[in-house]
């Protein structure tokens, strides 16, 4: 990873450490130092009354997404989900009561002060069926085929290195497993610098990818039936978009490959190398 990329997720997690901070002394979480365009694009307000409702406080406090995943995503009773960038657990306490007792909803970030703050949420929520992991979404400590349902919201945008994300949810998922995302998409005709202009990495619009872009990374990590549809406009030519896509039933090439690369990690792992890269070249956090 680059200089440039080591210090932009940095400034991110800054930035969503102290949004965590906030929520816990009892005010609420916002993208960034100004609200971006009007409230209701980000949020708690994306959410139905019925289901903040039922949520602890500062979970609901600590939304700062651009969708609502969980209503998007089809989740199943029995459903392994996991949540890229779990914040304060919103979308993980959803997840978790749509697939039961019976399945589970997995949460991955890299901030120490919101997976505290999500634990919490968790237990005032009572929920059982919750786990959540500390790293980054570009190398999620999970084995590969095992999740049936990848969600996240207003996360994959911020990523510095989006083409990992995009291998890393079709490694965890299994052959016929689904993604039901909310992001921050750009439209075609706006240039890297145009896109620059309408957010930082404080904010929750930075380094969104173009709906060409998009379909072109999910396209090249091995997915299909890749549907990415707008919500509405988080600023001029930038949009709340759905992302939905599917892992091929017949992926089986790629899913030896992902346990390949799992059965390095545990090995090295066994061995005592604390600093050694996973086969991909990447090194976590």
């Amino acid at each position: 990873m680059s200089e440039q990329s080591t210090d932009l997720r940095e400034t991110v997690r800054r930035r969503y450490a102290a949004a965590a901070v906030k929520v816990t002394e009892g005010g609420a979480a916002c993208c960034g130092p100004e609200p971006v365009e009007a409230d209701e694009n980000f949020g708690s307000a994306l959410y139905a009354a019925d289901e903040r409702d039922t949520l602890p406080a500062e979970a609901v406090a600590a939304s700062l997404g651009c969708g609502n995943p969980t209503a998007v995503a089809e989740l199943r009773e029995g459903d392994h989900v996991l949540d890229l960038g779990s914040g304060g657990g919103i979308d993980v306490l959803l997840s978790a009561r749509r697939v039961g007792p019976t399945g589970k909803a997995y949460g991955v970030d890299m901030t120490d002060e919101m997976l505290a703050l999500a634990l919490a949420n968790a237990e005032k929520a009572g929920a059982t069926n919750v786990e959540f992991l500390k790293g980054t979404i570009e190398s999620v400590p999970l084995p590969a085929n095992t999740i049936d349902v990848v969600i996240s919201n207003c996360v994959i945008n911020l990523s510095v290195d989006k083409p990992a994300v995009f291998a890393e949810t079709f490694r965890v998922l299994k052959p016929g497993g689904r993604i039901g995302v909310s992001d921050v998409v750009a439209d075609d005709t706006l240039t890297p610098e145009q896109r620059a202009e309408r957010g930082d990495y404080v904010g929750c619009i930075a380094g969104a990818l173009s709906f060409a872009e998009y379909r072109a990374g999910l396209e090249a990590a091995g997915f299909t039936d890749i549907e990415i549809t707008p919500a509405h406009s988080v600023a001029d030519g930038m949009h709340s978009a759905i992302v939905r896509a599917t892992k091929p039933v017949t992926a089986d090439a790629s899913s030896r490959a992902a346990e390949a690369a799992d059965a390095c990690r545990s090995s090295a792992s066994r061995t005592g190398a604390a600093n050694a890269l996973p086969s991909d070249g990447r090194k976590g956090l």
